[in-house]
């Protein structure tokens, strides 16, 4: 498919056609769901990009990325490191996508590129300084470049060696460890000699993590109403490192059961409902007795280690010392139900768009 893509992007040049798109319809203070976007359809011709467009380029996307932190872009806030989306206009996120026409000499009609794109079956592109291009590669599938080799991995391998300072047989607990970055972590985790408890939400997760994805351990949260027991369990020495990808209670108890000079990532925190909503912290105190350090990241702070990071996670994955699970949906109109369902654990894996074009 991925060949017929490229051959065929001159044949569309001029041609005028639907652009679907997924549009925010307003702004939200919550969990997303479906009915806070819909599909809308305008006409547009695959022209080059005009003179004035700056160095723009208009590309046909392939492939789309669901990502929790869409979710702080559907809101009214502008103290994020990310602006907010805007009202009645396309989504936007990370994608592979195929350029038609450009303006840009650095890209060509027939380049693949991945990084940030419309959540659409056309985008005119005008930042490209935030897109890579890539080379099709038999043994790595296009989406992988936004997922296991694009934003999750980097947020996976950066939190991980950078924040958490992991030692060999040191002790580490992974929650949404079946997730795009948490899987990543776990399985990094294993390869620096390490012992590793995900949490996911369902038995069928858990089962993956334990005989798929290689970690010691996993529980389903679901059935553990007390999350301080379930650790004390699975930890009875404690925690060394902790990579949290969402807050609340599991921080919490988290927290009660780290070992002195334990380390946590902060990597998401999707257990908050919204901007107001109250989290009750019993053991902040920890922080101090425990001298534990805590820090919130994101991937854009380590963009430096992005070179090391794509050698070493693409080795791994060639030599079949990782595997990377994806949760694939077809169709653009698909979109609003697989973001929404992130949230909900839908999910097993990364979320993937794949767009069918006609």
């Amino acid at each position: 498919m991925d060949s017929e893509n490229s051959e065929t992007h001159t044949q569309v040049a001029g041609v005028v056609v639907e652009n679907k798109q997924v549009i925010l319809k307003k702004f939200i203070d919550g969990i997303p769901k479906e009915n806070d976007m819909e599909i809308k359809i305008e006409k547009i011709q695959l022209h080059p990009p005009n003179n004035n467009e700056n160095d723009s380029i208009l590309v046909k996307n392939l492939y789309l990325s669901c990502d929790p932190y869409m979710r702080g872009r559907m809101r009214d806030f502008h103290g994020s490191y990310i602006p907010p989306f805007v009202p009645g206009q396309a989504l936007e996120g990370y994608g592979v996508a195929l350029v038609v026409n450009s303006d840009n000499p650095d890209f060509k009609p027939g380049d693949f590129v991945a990084g940030i794109t419309g959540w659409e079956d056309y985008s005119l592109i005008r930042r490209t300084e935030q897109l890579r291009k890539i080379t099709p590669d038999d043994d790595i599938p296009l989406s992988f470049h936004f997922g296991l080799l694009g934003m999750p991995g980097l947020t996976a391998y950066a939190g991980f060696f950078e924040v958490c300072s992991p030692k060999k047989d040191e002790y580490v607990l992974v929650s949404a460890a079946s997730g795009a970055v948490g899987q990543l972590v776990g399985q990094l985790a294993k390869l620096h000699g390490c012992y590793v408890v995900g949490s996911a939400g369902s038995s069928k997760k858990v089962d993956l993590l334990k005989n798929k994805l290689g970690f010691d351990e996993a529980f389903n949260y679901k059935d553990e109403p007390d999350f301080d027991a379930a650790l004390k369990r699975y930890f009875p020495q404690g925690i060394d490192i902790y990579f949290d990808n969402v807050g609340g209670d599991m921080l919490d108890a988290a927290l009660g059961n780290m070992k002195v000079f334990g380390r946590i990532a902060a990597c998401g925190m999707v257990s908050l409902h919204s901007l107001s909503d109250p989290q009750n912290m019993r053991n902040l105190y920890n922080i101090v007795i425990k001298r534990i350090k805590m820090q919130g990241f994101v991937q854009s702070d380590y963009l430096d280690l992005f070179p090391r990071f794509l050698e070493d996670v693409t080795s791994y994955y060639k030599q079949g010392k990782i595997v990377y699970i994806e949760d694939v949906k077809e169709g653009l109109e698909s979109g609003p139900s697989a973001l929404a369902g992130l949230f909900s654990g839908k999910n097993v894996g990364k979320q993937v768009i794949r767009l069918t074009h006609q």
